[in-house]
Parts: structure tokens; sequence; C-alpha cells
């Protein structure tokens, strides 16, 4: 009997990963080292309605995934990746939001003997309020101390373990003695699975303006290579024709050549002093242009737009 139920449980959680991979295109490979049962519970709580958590042997889920690759080949990316105590946050909602939750219900942990230090731990001066009986204590591990008032200071800051370590049984009793849980345990996101892609957690981290930022500098690099190469494209062709237009406007300045543009040029040539005086009035306008964008004044900025037009530089600079 026993024996039937446990086949009987096997196909229903190949059933249910399947169901999980056919319903949901996006998931978080996450670690799940030095997480409680209580605290997995916390997890599973903050994610009702935001997604779905699954845990089980590797081996299952391997076996789960061989087996539904004749519908969902792209699967088998996943299998390089089940490695380790790991589990997987199915969800159909932003993926850099359902990170954060995860990373919320993070809780504190206390340094345990021969554990690696996910973190590095630093002691700042204080006064630990331990009696003068533990100075022996404090020295063999090198940690510069005083007696303060019956009490032990620590005085300078000490850097006790480094992140990848193990923590030494010395390490952990000092932590525990002054109350110190120094990590804090929770489920990582290892990898992440977007429609048959798999990438790092750190592309979360990107935001729209920094790709917007990265795209624009992409592109002042192609069209300065352009210019430089003399080959048009799509990004160096404004900077072409506004260049071209300078020319045209340079031989239009010494030559009878004439055309409408180059008109207001000829006649600031002529008389300079309009020039002057177009310069003058633009001043003023192009200082109010900030406190007229915050009041939403839009006559400010047409005025300082056609001063602009009219000292004949409006097409390039």
């Amino acid at each position: 009997m026993g024996r039937e139920d446990r086949v009987t449980w096997k196909k229903n959680y190949f059933v249910r990963i399947a169901n999980l991979f056919n319903e949901y295109q996006k998931c978080l490979i996450v670690g799940v080292d030095n997480v409680g049962s209580k605290q997995m519970q916390e997890i599973r709580h903050a994610m009702r309605g935001h997604g779905e958590i699954l845990m089980g042997k590797n081996t299952m889920i391997r076996k789960a995934i061989r087996g539904h690759l004749n519908e969902l080949p792209q699967l088998e990316k996943l299998l390089p990746y089940i490695v380790g105590n790991i589990g997987f946050v199915f969800t159909k909602e932003d993926l850099g939001e359902i990170r954060k939750k995860l990373l919320e219900n993070k809780r504190g942990a206390p340094a345990k003997a021969g554990a690696i230090a996910p973190c590095d731990v630093k002691l700042p001066p204080q006064n630990t309020g331990m009696g003068p009986e533990k100075t022996s204590f404090f020295q063999a591990l090198q940690i510069p101390t005083k007696i303060s008032r019956g009490t032990i200071e620590i005085l300078n800051e000490v850097f006790l373990i480094k992140t990848g370590e193990k923590v030494g049984a010395s390490e952990a009793a000092l932590l525990n003695m002054l109350n110190i849980q120094p990590f804090s345990y929770g489920l990582i996101v290892q990898e992440v699975y977007d429609n048959g892609s798999i990438y790092t957690p750190e592309v979360l981290d990107i935001t729209t303006d920094e790709l917007r930022s990265r795209f624009q500098q992409g592109v002042r690099n192609v069209a300065a290579l352009s210019l430089g190469l003399g080959i048009p494209n799509k990004a160096s062709a404004p900077h072409l024709v506004a260049n071209a237009f300078k020319n045209l406007l340079a031989v239009a300045a010494v030559t009878d050549v004439t055309f409408t543009e180059a008109e207001k040029l000829k006649e600031y040539l002529k008389d300079p002093s309009k020039f002057a005086a177009a310069a003058t009035a633009a001043a003023p306008a192009a200082a109010a242009a900030p406190a007229a964008a915050a009041k939403k004044e839009e006559p400010k900025v047409e005025e300082k737009e056609e001063s602009d037009e009219d000292m004949g530089f409006g097409l390039f600079d």
C-alpha cells in the first residue's frame, strides 16, 4: 500500500511540474541553503497571488523536465543549473519585483562554526559589556581592547570574517556572546529563465533609463565611427545634413549665392549691429526659460525658439 502511494505521489509531482512549465513562461531558479521550514512557510505565504514555489529532489526535477522536452524542448537549457539545493519560483509578474519580494523575506541568522560566510563580518569599536575575565578570549583573536569602567571595550574596527571563509569556533562564540547575527538567509536567485532564455539575476537590476542611456551612447559611437570612415548610415545622416548645410551657409556668406535660409545670415553680416541686438534680446529669454518650463508657460519657450531662428542657426545648433 505504501509503495502504491509513493508511486502515485511521484506521478502527481511530475504532472504538477509539467503543468507549471506549461502555464508559466518564466521562473527564477533559487538557492535555498540555510532556509528553515518556518521561514519557507513565511516565504510561501508572501508569494501567494504572485507566484508558485516548487521544491523537490534534483533527480526528480530532471526526470520530469526530460519527460516534457517533447512539448517544450527549450527546457533542456535548465538541466545544467539543477545542481545543489535549489528550487523554482514561477510567476507571470515582473521578475524584478518578484526578486525584491524574495529579498524582503530574508531573516537574520547567527554565525555557526564551520558555516561558509556569505558576507564580510566586521566588529565596530564598542563596549562589549563583558567583564575583564574575557580579556584572554579577545587576545586569542588578536582584537585590541582595554578595560573601561570594569568592562572590555574594543578599540578599533576589526575585520573578523571574510566572504567565502569558514566561520571558526572562536569567531562564532564571540559573535554569539555579543548577540550579533551577522548573516541573513533566504531564497537567493541564481538564474533567471524567461521564455526559453537563461541569464544571470544582475540583468534584472538594469533599468529602462540605463538601457536608453546605453542605446544613445551606442548610437553616438556608431555616428562618430561612420563620420570618421566616411560611410553614411542612419546614425550619421543627421550630422551629414547639418554639416552640409553649414558648408552651404559658409559658401553663401562669401559669394553672391543666396537662398532663403542664408538671407538672414547675409543681413547680419552686412549690419553686425543687428546680430548684437538679436543676441541681447535672446539672453533674457534664455535666462527665463527654466522658470517658464517650471510654470509651463508655452509663450516664453516659443519666444526663445523664434529668437534662435532669427539668428539663422535653428537647423543645426
